[in-house]
C-alpha cells in the first residue's frame, strides 16, 4: 500500500475516532475502530481493556523494541464549544473535532507509519505499536498499567501534538496539599493567629520560591498555586486554609527530591499526592533526534505531561498539531498537518531503523 493510501485510510480513522465519544475509561468503541482499522489492513494485533497493541512482523527477541504510542481517550468537550464535538467535518482545511489534535492525529499517523513498516524486513529494531486509553486521567489502566504486559522497551516515541518538532525533554508533575493552620474564632472577636491572613506570607514564599537548579532543555521548575478553600460562613474564623500547589519538574530534580525539598523548607505542611509523573528526556545525540534534526525539525523542552511520564527508557514526544489547541473550544487539526506528520515519522524512522 502507498503512502498517500495509508494517508487517506489515516484520516478515514480519524474521523470515525472523532465521530465516537471516548472520555477516559470510556474507549471500548474506538478501541474497536482501531482494531477493525488494523485487521482490513491484515496487521495481528493483541488488546487488553481498552488498549490495542501490535508487532511487527518480522520481531526478533534478539533486537531492540522502538515503541509508538499515542492515545485515544480524551478530554469532554467544555462548554464554549460552538461545533458539534462529535461531527467530524473540515473546514478551510482544517478538521474538526473533539480529540482532533489531542491526539488523534498523532494516533493516525502514527499507525500509519506502523502499518508501512510493519512487513519491512531488516530494521535494527522490533516495532511496538500501542494505541492506549485512560491517558488524560492517568488511569489504572493507561499505558502504566500496560506496560508489564508489553515487551522490554529501550527508545519510545509518544505521539502528542508538537507541530512536529522534537520534544526532547518533558516536565514531571507533582501535586501537593497544603494546610495553613491558625485559631478558629468569632470574627467579632480579637484573633492575632487567622489562617486566612497567616495564608498570605505562604503565598508570597511560594511566588517568590527560587528552585537551584536549572536545565538546559525545560528551563526551571514551575511551581504554582492553584486551588484555595476555606472557611464555612461569614462570622467564623476558620482554623485552617487548604491550598493545592501544581509543581512542574524539570530533569534536573526527581520528584523524591522536589517533595523532600519543599516539605523541608515550606512554611506550612506539605504532602504530595504521589511521584511517579516524573520528567522524561531523550539525548540530544541519541540516532532517532539526530534523524529528525537532519530534516530541519528543531528541538526544544516540552511543559505538558504524557504518558512518556510512564516510561522508564529514553522518550520522544514528536506529533502534527499544535498543543495550545488541545482542550480548547472547536478543537481542530490541519489536514495538512497529518499528510505532513505521516512523511515526516516516516523520513525520521527511514534515517533511524536502518542506520
Amino acid at each position: 500500500m502507498t503512502q498517500e493510501q495509508l494517508t487517506i485510510k489515516a484520516l478515514d480513522l480519524l474521523k470515525q475516532l472523532i465521530s465516537i465519544q471516548s472520555f477516559s475509561s470510556e474507549e471500548d468503541q474506538t478501541a474497536d475502530a482501531i482494531q477493525n482499522w488494523l485487521k482490513a489492513l491484515d496487521i495481528p494485533f493483541e488488546r487488553i481493556h481498552n488498549n490495542v497493541f501490535a508487532k511487527n512482523k518480522f520481531w526478533d527477541e534478539g533486537k531492540p523494541t522502538l515503541l509508538l504510542n499515542s492515545h485515544h481517550d480524551t478530554v469532554k468537550p467544555n462548554k464554549a464549544y460552538t461545533k458539534d464535538p462529535f461531527h467530524p467535518h473540515i473546514e478551510d482545511g482544517k478538521l474538526y473535532g473533539l480529540g482532533s489534535n489531542d491526539a488523534g492525529g498523532c494516533l493516525v499517523s502514527l499507525l500509519a507509519t506502523f502499518a508501512h513498516f510493519y512487513a519491512t524486513e531488516n530494521l535494527n529494531h522490533n516495532m511496538l505499536m500501542v494505541a492506549s486509553m485512560e491517558e488524560e486521567n492517568a488511569g489504572e489502566h493507561s499505558l502504566r498499567g500496560l506496560l508489564p504486559s508489553l515487551p522490554k522497551i529501550d527508545v519510545a516515541i509518544v505521539g502528542e501534538p508538537t507541530l512536529m518538532d522534537l520534544a526532547i525533554a518533558e516536565k514531571g508533575l507533582v501535586v501537593f496539599d497544603a494546610v495553613v493552620k491558625g485559631t478558629p474564632s468569632h470574627a467579632a472577636h480579637p484573633n492575632d493567629n487567622n489562617a486566612i491572613y497567616n495564608t498570605i506570607e505562604v503565598l508570597e514564599w511560594f511566588k517568590n520560591y527560587k528552585f537551584k537548579k536549572s536545565s538546559e532543555a525545560l528551563g526551571d521548575v514551575k511551581m504554582t498555586v492553584t486551588q484555595i478553600n476555606a472557611g464555612s460562613q461569614h462570622n467564623v474564623v476558620p482554623s485552617q486554609v487548604d491550598l493545592v500547589v501544581d509543581v512542574r519538574v524539570n530533569d534536573a530534580y526527581t520528584n523524591k527530591e522536589i517533595a523532600d525539598l519543599l516539605k523541608a523548607e515550606a512554611p506550612c505542611k506539605l504532602q504530595e499526592r504521589g511521584l511517579k509523573l516524573n520528567s522524561s528526556k531523550i539525548d540530544k545525540n541519541h540516532p532517532l533526534v539526530q534523524s529528525g534534526i537532519a530534516l530541519g525539525r528543531k528541538t526544544y523542552g516540552s511543559p505538558t505531561l504524557s504518558d512518556q511520564a510512564a516510561l522508564n527508557c529514553q522518550s520522544l514526544k514528536l506529533g502534527p498539531g499544535d498543543s495550545t489547541r488541545s482542550h480548547s473550544a472547536d478543537e481542530y487539526i490541519y489536514v495538512r498537518e497529518i499528510e505532513e506528520g505521516i512523511d515526516l515519522y516516516i523520513k525520521i524512522l527511514n534515517g533511524f531503523l536502518f542506520a
